[in-house]
């Protein structure tokens, strides 16, 4: 074994050295690396009437910082929100109705569609037992990731691109992915955390939000503020315009022609990647080393230093991040965060925890300070900084963090993917710059 990982090494420093591209490439051949052009806007590669993203106005090729807005399907995410909220009821299922059919449900219509979603909940027949139980997984993104390519096994008709057939396969798994996520976390809790193994079916007549809390907890109990909490969270993360990485890659994959499991399982692979889905993640890591080696992270003042060092790359992981500040597209406000913080309040009240509530809007309102005394520039929260501290207070395990997301942004995904098939069928093929030098072919004696 020695001996192979040796080899191993020895290959992968080969591989590093030819394929290291020099960064004068880039700038030489004009490259907008990372799809960005160079005054940080991102280059357009396609046309979305599902979302839409606004974070600054372009004035005279200047980026104008504004309070950041949110549209579903032209509608401002602020207006949805208070709509459901005055009314004193759940959202999410709403909220997927109108991404996918690109209209708000009259009454009658979102009830047949939270009926219709009651009946896919279920697992098909052996699958919890085949796909889930006998072979767990220590990441659940990566089982919900397999998972969804299984699930095309199961469909009768998994390869039509019919409008009613994609429909039919989104609505699907909007329904199963809560199940599927709440399933694996039960089967890695207990085949790698040897706890009790708990699996509870879905509930019917309930929301999205009550079922996760459901079937995650061992009692099934849990208050109205949690529950409404959850909701509000799964609407403000369902869909963030066609540009962001997951998203992207369900258009590139659809492009192609392929079939709805690869597609949206794509899109899980993308989100599964820290630089992604899994920020929240970076934000309880930094809380909990802030509150090793501030002594008294109430003092705004030793807070402030501290984060000064972090952004100096003095300490934490010397990455010079404060995770949950800053986003590509919003400058002045991130309308998810500024939503979630205001309902973040509600349940730390609830859960005693307001002096963590403090930390979290401290850290927002010094790290904006220090930007602006330093970098002369506008920062501002992202929706990550309050979700990771949200789930914890509904004592969700942090493996769910991320598929969480999913949970929530596979209803954008769909609503994406079925734009895409409909209105743009040429497949997405951008350019790349070849910068090797032509070399000459040696015989294997010679080299």
């Amino acid at each position: 074994m020695h001996e192979i990982t040796m080899a191993i090494r020895e290959l992968a420093e080969v591989a590093k050295e030819h394929n290291i591209i020099d960064s004068s490439h880039y700038s030489q051949h004009k490259i907008k690396r990372g799809l960005r052009n160079s005054n940080g806007t991102g280059v357009l590669v396609g046309l979305t009437k599902v979302g839409s993203v606004h974070g600054y106005e372009m004035v005279d090729g200047q980026k104008i910082p504004m309070d950041g807005k949110l549209y579903y399907r032209g509608i401002s995410l602020n207006k949805i929100v208070d709509g459901f909220l005055k009314e004193d009821r759940h959202g999410y299922e709403e909220t997927a109705f109108l991404l996918l059919f690109g209209k708000l449900p009259t009454k009658e219509e979102l009830e047949t569609f939270r009926k219709v979603l009651d009946y896919y909940r279920y697992l098909p027949e052996g699958y919890t037992e085949n796909m889930i139980l006998k072979i767990p997984s220590s990441d659940i993104m990566n089982k919900l990731q397999r998972s969804t390519l299984v699930l095309y096994s199961h469909d009768d008709n998994p390869d039509d691109l019919s409008i009613q057939n994609m429909i039919r396969q989104s609505i699907e798994l909007i329904a199963k992915f809560p199940t599927i996520v709440a399933y694996s976390y039960q089967a890695k809790s207990h085949y790698f955390d040897k706890k009790s193994l708990v699996i509870h079916s879905p509930l019917k007549g309930a929301s999205t939000a009550e079922n996760i809390l459901h079937m995650l907890r061992a009692d099934n109990k849990y208050s109205k503020t949690e529950v409404d909490t959850l909701d509000l969270a799964l609407v403000l993360h369902a869909e963030h315009g066609g540009g962001n990485n997951s998203t992207f890659a369900t258009h590139v994959v659809s492009s192609s022609g392929t079939d709805t499991y690869s597609a949206i399982a794509t899109a899980v692979g993308a989100l599964k990647g820290p630089k992604h889905g899994g920020a929240n993640i970076k934000v309880k890591t930094m809380i909990e080393n802030i509150k090793e080696n501030v002594e008294n992270y109430s003092n705004k003042a030793e807070l402030k230093k501290y984060l000064k060092k972090i952004l100096d790359r003095e300490t934490f992981n010397r990455e010079g991040l404060i995770y949950g500040m800053g986003h590509a597209v919003y400058t002045i406000s991130d309308p998810r965060a500024v939503l979630l913080k205001e309902k973040a309040k509600e349940l730390a009240i609830e859960k005693n925890a307001i002096k963590e509530y403090t930390l979290y809007t401290d850290i927002e309102e010094l790290t904006k300070e220090i930007f602006k005394e330093e970098r002369g520039k506008e920062i501002s929260a992202n929706v990550d900084l309050y979700s990771g501290f949200v789930y914890e207070m509904l004592n969700i395990p942090m493996d769910i963090y991320t598929p969480l997301f999913a949970i929530a942004r596979v209803t954008g995904w769909c609503a994406h993917r079925i734009e895409q098939v409909v209105s743009d069928p040429k497949i997405l093929r951008p350019g790349y710059k070849t910068v090797f030098t032509e070399d000459l072919y040696q015989d294997l004696t010679n080299r």
